[in-house]
């Protein structure tokens, strides 16, 4: 897919603008933060806007020297070469340029539940939650537990986790759906394979601008902990239940030992439970058309198989077998994984553009 020129002379002029206002030192406060962002986006599509242009006019010049006998060798060599690398810069340019999810770089929700499979199932979570935090951690990325109920044996019936970073939900977002692990169960003694399963959602995390809650929507509930914790949880009010009134929605925290703190986790959750109802919301055909591109995008999808018998991970949405567990339990391999999934992404949305 080529750029038209008129395109790459834009990029290069808003670019351009974006570097004066941010040398200047006339920006403040939000008007900096905004610049900020917006030259960090451009900058890299700026620098292979330049690179294509470059090549374009490069390759404009040896044409003009293959009617130079003495030249002739040489232009058609380099030619060659450019001839080459362009339709590469040129898709890189395209990728760049395609619509992107304004909720890409936002900071990402994750909760894992174990599913089907009782105890299994929940140590299934527990080996999901692990993954990711060393996929995060690789990344450069913060993984903060907002809230976890754990199993008997180890393993998480629930976790809901806060991740921070760079390009975090561009990054998760696919990991949606329902993950089936295949393995003999520690509690088994027949040596028999098992099949369970969990589930992982994956919420953009709203700035305080995106979703506004009133007080008067909310009603709150203190009560005593229950579970794991020792003699303090069954003494103190300090677990809390946040009902939003207009919808519904009711996010529990029990995990901490303040009430404030358990409060302010409950209402972390919730808003960005409000703010993902509010895109699908919005989105509407557009959301569809995304979610077309990798598989559903429905939370009850299965999506991938870890088989630890034949030590393979299989995601069924682009048919990408991997015979490596270990190492995407360990993250290197999840994040071949997951690049796999953006590129199909971006290759169908290229395509689609392209029709």
């Amino acid at each position: 897919m080529q750029i038209p020129p008129e395109r790459l002379d834009q990029i290069a002029h808003r670019f351009a603008e974006l570097e004066a206002r941010m040398a200047s030192g006339t920006l403040e406060g939000e008007a900096f933060v905004r610049a900020s962002r917006d030259y960090a986006e451009l900058e890299p599509v700026a620098k292979i806007a330049a690179e294509v242009k470059s090549a374009r006019e490069e390759m404009a010049g040896l044409a003009e020297m293959l009617a130079d006998p003495e030249m002739k060798a040489m232009a058609e060599e380099e030619l060659a070469s450019l001839k080459a690398t362009l339709p590469d810069l040129e898709r890189r340019l395209a990728i760049a340029l395609l619509p992107r999810d304004s909720a890409d770089a936002k900071p990402a929700m994750l909760e894992i539940r174990a599913g089907t499979g009782g105890d299994e199932a929940a140590l299934f979570a527990a080996d999901l939650y692990r993954m990711y935090e060393k996929y995060a951690a690789e990344q450069g990325w913060k993984v903060e537990a907002v809230s976890i109920a754990a199993s008997d044996i180890g393993g998480f019936k629930e976790v809901i986790a806060n991740v921070t970073g760079i390009g975090v939900f561009a990054k998760l977002k696919f990991e949606s759906g329902v993950h089936r692990v295949q393995r003999v169960p520690v509690t088994e003694s027949g040596g028999r394979i098992h099949t369970s399963a969990a589930t992982v959602a994956v919420l953009a995390e709203p700035d305080a601008v995106d979703i506004q809650i009133e007080d008067k929507d909310l009603k709150i509930d203190v009560y005593r902990a229950s579970g794991a914790g020792g003699q303090h949880v069954n003494t103190t009010d300090s677990a809390v239940r946040i009902t939003h009134l207009p919808t519904g929605t009711v996010v529990t925290c029990q995990d901490g030992r303040s009430q404030h703190k358990n409060k302010e986790k409950a209402m972390q959750v919730l808003r960005t439970r409000l703010y993902d109802a509010q895109r699908e919301a919005t989105q509407g055909a557009e959301a569809e058309a995304r979610r077309a591109m990798v598989g559903s995008g429905d939370r009850s999808e299965r999506i991938r198989t870890y088989n630890f018998p034949q030590g393979r991970v299989t995601d069924h949405r682009i048919g990408l077998t991997l015979h490596k567990l270990e190492e995407v339990l360990a993250g290197p391999g999840l994040a071949e994984m997951i690049d796999a999934l953006i590129a199909e992404d971006e290759g169908k949305r290229l395509a689609a553009l392209a029709e």
